[in-house]
């Protein structure tokens, strides 16, 4: 995809690359699917960079905008979902 991930450029350079990561796995969730062990660790690490609800539903919905890709919608059912699922967005 050619657009530009949301990132807060005062985060430190491994934080924009795991921020980016976790953006990616959200892709890979409707593009072929994705491991849900994969998509909660990559979630996991997201907010430990951003613990703000509302800057996480920002940077989220920003980044829904320009892709068309729900972080919550995948994040959501990675949560409902069993380990070792995989995690396929429509």
């Amino acid at each position: 995809m050619e657009y530009q991930y949301p990132i807060d450029y005062r985060w430190s350079t491994e934080e924009i690359v795991d921020v980016i990561k976790f953006f990616e796995s959200i892709e890979r969730a409707y593009e072929k699917g994705i491991e849900r062990e994969e998509v909660m660790m990559a979630y996991r690490r997201f907010k430990e960079i951003v613990p703000s609800k509302a800057e996480e539903k920002t940077l989220c919905g920003e980044f829904e905008e320009i892709s068309g890709y729900s972080s919550y919608r995948t994040i959501k059912k990675a949560k409902e979902a069993s380990t070792g699922d995989k995690i396929i967005m429509k």
